[in-house]
């Protein structure tokens, strides 16, 4: 089923408008909030083949998608169209955080980041080869988590102090237990399998506050897909997110000692909750030497991730300064503690 939102005064095309948080006509103007657009506006029609086949309702052109898509755009008269029948039952998110930055304004940022490149390439600081834009909800699952911890370990505390002519190291053992409980909320994990794990980590944090009880209308005019994994196959992945914060939190309750050593160590981490959402990003594709460089952009904080092309001769430069700039240093050292120059 395809849904396309019209305008109940001109019958153009809606789309969700970012920067007023409404679903918003750009034919007359009207601007109306999700919550209270009313459903007999949404226009429907059913394909030969729902699977990957669907119609447009606005010139009939067939659309078709992979099976992951579920928001999209008519590539003939670019209408906005989400698919309904892939937001259904165990496949339809619980909540949204919708995008807060336009398309235009995510391009001005990408090319102010793009000349800030201390070692990138003169021409691709100039950020006039972006190839796309394409903003996207990301598939994410939510977790509250909670790990229960005991730790058995051995502490010691180890002073110097001199008696006459002899210096003396003392040193006092002590057995250490800690047991230790923590709750997690909202840890994000990507749940598409086309996404970049680590870039898709790197976007955070998103601010929370900010979530939205899921809508159709939000996905208007943006491209989004449904989940490849669900919150039984991603467990093992937030539990490795997390583990890096238990072992921290476990050594932050280990102060005051001069060394510890582990005998055991059990942590039980398991989920309490977790929610179905979709994440604003748009993914910039830039064209530099011949290459397609990606890029990604949280679509609600505007923070950019990616790797840029290296200069390998500002970096020559740059690497030759900080080492000169060491040698004649150490030699002023060198002449200060009467040395002479190298």
């Amino acid at each position: 089923m395809v849904i396309q939102y019209k305008c109940p005064n001109c019958g153009d095309d809606m789309v969700f408008d970012s920067e007023s948080g409404t679903l918003s006509c750009g034919s007359c103007g009207r601007q109306d909030t999700i919550e209270n657009f009313p459903d007999q506006h949404i226009t429907t029609t059913f394909s030969e083949d729902e699977a990957k086949e669907y119609h447009c309702k606005n010139c009939g052109a067939v659309i078709l998608t992979d099976a992951d898509t579920t928001a999209t755009t008519c590539s003939f008269c670019g209408a906005g169209v989400v698919l309904a029948d892939r937001l259904s039952g165990i496949l339809a998110p619980a909540k949204v955080i919708p995008f807060t930055i336009s398309k235009e304004e995510a391009r001005q940022a990408f090319r102010t980041w793009c000349k800030k490149g201390l070692l990138t390439p003169k021409k691709f600081m100039e950020a006039n080869r972006i190839k796309g834009i394409t903003g996207m909800y990301v598939p994410f699952w939510l977790y509250d988590l909670n790990s229960k911890v005991q730790v058995h370990a051995t502490g010691t505390k180890v002073r110097e102090y001199t008696r006459g002519d002899y210096i003396y190291t003392e040193t006092k053992y002590y057995d250490v237990y800690r047991n230790i409980n923590l709750d997690y909320h909202k840890v994000p994990v990507d749940a598409s399998e086309k996404m970049n794990d680590k870039i898709m980590d790197r976007l955070e944090p998103y601010n929370y506050a900010e979530l939205k009880d899921f809508k159709t209308p939000y996905l208007a005019g943006y491209i989004a897909e449904k989940y490849n994994y669900d919150d039984k196959e991603l467990l093992p992945r937030v539990k490795s997110k997390v583990s890096g914060f238990v072992e921290s939190y476990i050594s932050s309750t280990m102060g005051g000692y001069s060394s510890v050593s582990y005998q055991s160590k059990q942590i039980d981490t398991k989920k309490k909750h977790s929610d179905y959402v979709l994440f604003p990003i748009w993914m910039f594709y830039y064209d530099y030497n011949k290459e397609e460089h990606i890029f990604a952009m949280n679509g609600q904080t505007g923070k950019i991730v990616g790797k840029p092309p290296l200069s390998y001769a500002k970096a020559a430069g740059w690497f030759s300064g900080i080492a000169g700039s060491t040698f004649i240093t150490l030699k002023i050292i060198s002449f200060i503690m009467g040395g002479g120059f190298w």
